[in-house]
């Protein structure tokens, strides 16, 4: 082959590459900016919202309704926020207070889910405590902690029994409504498909509820983690380090800036906890196709 003819096909050779190189650049480029564009659109409203309260919170300040010793502003309260997150007996009480609320939250988990699974089974079950499981959800979680205390004394089981009774009832109450909203449709399928028994619960009935199982789960979460943020309050441990004896101290000392940058701390938590649930009820709204 001449010279030449070699040069030409190298030349159209490197072009295609060219041409097939630059549609994926393109796509990454464009999958990335859709990216950024989708985080920046679910960041801006909350910063905003950040914004708006911490202008409102200082003009409260500024109005003079309370002296600055009472209810001190941002300029104040966030550098005593920063200065605290700097030091490990913050990180030793959020693990401890932590650590309470995954283990009091597991075990209202389990009780939840078999009383939830219970009530759903048996109809004359429902008909005894149905009404029990709504009425334990009303009720203050605080109500429990003297109870609490009596049968336990000042002890972390006296705070895990509050939590439990707080969020058992509502992630049993998620899972009830779950399963009675299950499609008939896919009751008949699953009994023509041979489905019995466990086999019936595990493949379809609890998967099908898993939506609203999420929605009781969220729900339990926050009836747990104000019980716990109460029995810390409450039941003083040894001196255990934890966030609640932290605003207990602040509240003693008359630190309004330490106390109030604790309860922002309280407040950052449940949220990021929310934003967790949000995110597991997105994938299972998309995953059941009812969202794009």
């Amino acid at each position: 082959m001449p010279e030449a003819d070699v040069r030409d096909r190298d030349r159209e050779v490197h072009g295609l590459d060219a041409l097939e190189l630059q549609p994926k650049r393109g796509v990454a480029e464009r999958g990335f900016g859709e990216t950024v564009r989708k985080v920046w659109s679910g960041t801006w409203p909350k910063l905003v919202a950040v914004i708006l309260v911490l202008a409102a919170w200082q003009a409260v300040v500024w109005s003079g309704w309370r002296s600055d010793f009472v209810f001190p502003g941002p300029d104040k309260v966030l550098p005593t926020l920063v200065q605290e997150i700097t030091t490990p007996e913050f990180w030793v009480a959020v693990q401890v207070t932590m650590r309470r609320a995954l283990t009091g939250f597991a075990l209202a988990l389990v009780v939840g889910v078999v009383i939830g699974l219970a009530v759903s089974r048996f109809t004359p079950l429902r008909t005894a405590i149905g009404s029990l499981i709504t009425g334990l959800q009303t009720m203050p979680s605080i109500v429990w902690f003297p109870f609490a205390m009596l049968l336990y004394g000042i002890s972390e089981s006296a705070i895990m029994f509050v939590i439990v009774l707080g969020a058992a009832p509502s992630i049993a109450g998620g899972l009830v409504s779950g399963i009675d909203y299950v499609s008939p449709t896919l009751l008949r399928a699953g009994q023509v498909m041979g489905l019995r028994g466990v086999q019936r619960y595990s493949l379809l009935i609890i998967p099908a509820a898993l939506p609203m199982f999420v929605t009781g789960l969220k729900q339990g979460w926050a009836f747990a983690w104000r019980s716990l943020m109460a029995g810390e309050l409450l039941v003083v441990i040894n001196q255990q380090n934890s966030i609640g004896w932290a605003l207990s101290q602040a509240r003693q000392l008359n630190d309004a800036d330490r106390l109030l940058s604790y309860i922002i701390i309280v407040l950052v938590i449940g949220i990021v906890i929310d934003v967790f649930f949000n995110w597991a009820d997105r994938a299972l709204r998309h995953r059941w196709g009812i969202t794009s």
